[in-house]
């Protein structure tokens, strides 16, 4: 069976023309029409209704133009992957990230991707403060949450949600807060967002949502500074599940309140705009999402 006859039934299908069809592939109507008898006695049914004016699927062609449309669309995305393959991604990026994502995730990411990519280069920007795109001359910000700039390309890279935890020194010291109310009595580890202290923490639970107002003796404009106070002991950390994945594996930390369901903090890939979206972008973007894929579901 010939791809060329399945690509010719697909767009007879398409048009229910064959004369248009064979105009397409630059074929004669002789030589479509011979191709899709060929195609119908390998199959051994008709795949079409013949009449003056027009073609039509027979319930066979209906049933089998699904199949031929998957086995094209799987041939051109087999012949774009070994297109990538001879073709070394190449160009700068400027890519401003948050820091705890940046510093204890991203770095060995970002290793294996230049390793694979030795033509691609590098310049990084690890901050919780939000990018101006254009004042900073940005490629690609990682930041959680979907930007509310609708002029902004915005590609998610995976879902998650916020994990209440602390280090088990802490727990063993302080106690278990049982309820979102309880955390009233704990130290609560405290950081900006943007200009604003993050300190009033959402919890659902069957028909039961509450948003808690927390304070502690500890706030930084540096996340990861509040992931490591976590860790040493110090406090109750609210923070993206990906941030804390690892030590919550290691058990470093231990998630609290598990039975809620707390504020959603997806990952996304921002540009500044669709020529910002060059192929090394995309590399790195399905590299990303198959990293934090892995890391969620280990």
């Amino acid at each position: 069976m010939k791809l060329e006859d399945l690509d010719l039934f697909v767009r007879t299908a398409d048009s229910g023309n064959i004369t248009a069809a064979a105009r397409d592939l630059d074929i004669s109507p002789a030589a479509a029409s011979a191709a899709i008898k060929r195609l119908e006695q390998q199959v051994d049914n008709s795949l079409f209704i013949r009449s003056t004016r027009k073609l039509r699927l027979t319930a066979a062609g209906e049933r089998f133009l699904p199949h031929c449309r998957r086995v094209l669309a799987e041939l051109i995305e087999a012949t774009q992957a070994l297109a990538q393959d001879k073709t070394q991604l190449s160009g700068a990026l400027k890519i401003s990230v948050s820091s705890d994502f940046g510093r204890n995730l991203l770095l060995p990411w970002l290793d294996d991707f230049m390793q694979q990519h030795p033509l691609i280069s590098i310049s990084l920007n690890a901050s919780d403060s939000l990018s101006d795109f254009y004042r900073d001359r940005v490629d690609i910000a990682l930041r959680y949450g979907k930007p509310e700039d609708s002029s902004l390309v915005a590609f998610p890279i995976c879902e998650t949600q916020r994990v209440l935890c602390a280090a088990p020194e802490y727990l063993a010291r302080y106690g278990t807060p049982q309820h979102p109310k309880a955390l009233a009595e704990h130290n609560c580890l405290l950081y900006l967002v943007g200009e604003r202290t993050y300190d009033v923490w959402s919890f659902s639970h069957q028909q039961e949502s509450m948003k808690i107002r927390v304070q502690g003796n500890r706030i930084c404009n540096d996340a990861d500074l509040v992931h490591r106070w976590a860790v040493s002991g110090q406090g109750i950390a609210f923070k993206s599940r990906l941030d804390m994945v690892q030590d919550l594996q290691a058990g470093n930390v231990i998630e609290l309140l598990a039975e809620y369901s707390t504020e959603p903090a997806n990952l996304w890939l921002i540009c500044p705009n669709r020529k910002q979206v060059t192929p090394a972008v995309l590399m790195f973007r399905d590299m990303l999402r198959q990293r934090c894929k892995a890391l969620l579901e280990s």
